[in-house]
């Protein structure tokens, strides 16, 4: 008898994920690939559409064919950020633009002008000035700077629901897409901005509907629950908020370091958009508090200096363990050493500097003066609520000097790490399923590990 699976796709910036989850959220199969990239009408770098939506349909068709497993679902969890534009036909009009395409300064101050004062602006709809990572304003660049383009399009649809849209047919919008630093949803109203409005561009965006939606198609004679599509930060997010019944905050660690507080009330506020604070959106369309910091960048663009500097192989950080005695030598006359190169920090000397001799003393350093904004970034997240539980996972998971360092420095809260490569597709297959959590759930699937502070001596 086959296996009744949900199927997920995982599409990241990099690697095009494709994953079967049972019934209890178990991985019973996976497959990978990754496509070159293509120049957009400017040249900039972008994801090709086409080749994407091939390999979908070839892996989708093929698992459908198997003796093995019996599809009974299918959702899809991609970056944000992303719009992909409709003519009135279904045709896709332009490529996907990339969110790291520069936006035009001119059009940006025209906007800020008309529609702000920017921190206003920034409170209520959770965005920063971030160009086209704002990717409402990416309607607003076409409609002012590509009227010809912009005149052809019917529907824009983000990247996750047009996922959905390749199986279904359906336009359709959804809360985690529209709420992720956007630009485009008004967290005090809980519906579009004002901007959106006026500008028309509503009705380039289809209805919204409820990110647990799903829509039942008929495959090859076979029944299948085809979901709308998520966010892959607020994906990420749902087993945790399904399976902790107190509140916690989320340090997601990678390139960025993002500390997601799911239980934020009500619109930023001036302090919060001063520390660089942006919305998220959970499933039920309440606000995701997020602080984010540019520290896996940072890191290894320092450990790569350290590296060269004490003559040691580039990848040698990783087998350094937290060290009492060298971190009380660092602390009992402490000073900041490191000029960052991709973070900005009124700490940081004009150059870096510092006098030992062994790597392991300098990278002690580093973790200390990275683990330190950390710590400010996690507070800045948690800001006046009260919350006691932390939980780490990505990159700085399993890094020992890091771990030991804000368990040091956050006493008054209870450290977990999770290990899951799995964490967004596993939100989408959740986003679409009835089965219930329990508090077992991340230990049994993520390796939930508890981390105790050091005694002071």
């Amino acid at each position: 008898m086959k296996e009744e699976v949900t199927a997920i796709f995982d599409i990241g910036k990099t690697n095009k994920k494709f994953f079967l989850f049972n019934a209890d959220f178990e991985e019973v199969y996976r497959e990978y690939a990754s496509f070159e990239l293509i120049k957009d009408e400017d040249g900039h770098p972008t994801e090709d559409l086409a080749v994407l939506q091939s390999w979908m349909k070839e892996v989708f068709e093929r698992i459908l064919k198997t003796k093995k497993h019996n599809i009974t679902a299918i959702n899809f969890s991609t970056y944000g950020a992303s719009f992909v534009h409709l003519d009135k036909f279904g045709k896709v009009l332009t490529p996907l633009y990339n969110y790291t395409k520069p936006l035009d300064g001119t059009l940006t101050d025209q906007f800020y002008d008309t529609y702000g004062p920017y921190r206003e602006f920034a409170k209520v709809t959770g965005s920063l000035n971030d160009g086209m990572l704002n990717s409402g304003l990416q309607l607003y660049w076409l409609k002012h700077a590509k009227p010809n383009i912009f005149g052809k399009i019917k529907y824009s649809l983000h990247l996750p629901q047009y996922l959905s849209y390749i199986f279904t047919g359906i336009p359709l919008s959804e809360y985690t897409s529209i709420g992720c630093h956007t630009a485009l949803w008004d967290y005090s109203k809980k519906d579009y901005h004002s901007w959106v409005y006026k500008e028309e561009i509503h009705k380039n965006l289809p209805r919204i509907v409820s990110t647990e939606t799903s829509i039942n198609m008929n495959f090859n004679g076979k029944r299948i629950k085809i979901g709308v599509g998520i966010h892959d930060s607020s994906a990420a997010l749902l087993p945790y908020v399904r399976s902790i019944k107190k509140k916690f905050i989320l340090v997601s660690t990678g390139t960025w370091s993002i500390a997601l507080n799911p239980f934020s009330r009500g619109t930023l506020t001036d302090e919060d958009i001063r520390k660089d604070c942006i919305n998220y959106m959970r499933i039920n369309g309440k606000p995701v508090k997020a602080s984010r910091i540019f520290l896996g960048n940072e890191y290894g663009i320092q450990v790569k200096k350290l590296a060269q500097h004490f003559k040691v192989a580039e990848d040698y950080h990783k087998t350094v363990k937290f060290d009492f005695d060298t971190f009380f030598d660092i602390i009992k006359d402490f000073e900041y050493c490191f000029r960052w190169e991709s973070i900005t920090d009124a700490n940081m000397p004009k150059k870096t500097h510092f006098t030992y001799h062994k790597f392991e003393h300098a990278y002690h350093q580093l973790m200390t003066e990275l683990v330190l904004l950390q710590v400010e970034n996690i507070k800045i997240a948690t800001g006046g609520d009260e919350i006691d539980k932390l939980y780490i996972d990505g990159g700085f998971s399993d890094n020992d000097v890091y771990l030991k360092l804000v368990s040091h420095y956050l006493r008054n809260m209870e450290l977990r790490t999770t290990d899951s490569s799995l964490g967004s597709a596993m939100g989408a297959a959740m986003a679409i399923s009835d089965n219930k959590l329990n508090s077992k759930f991340l230990r049994k699937n993520y390796s939930l590990k508890k981390h105790v502070p050091f005694m002071i001596k």
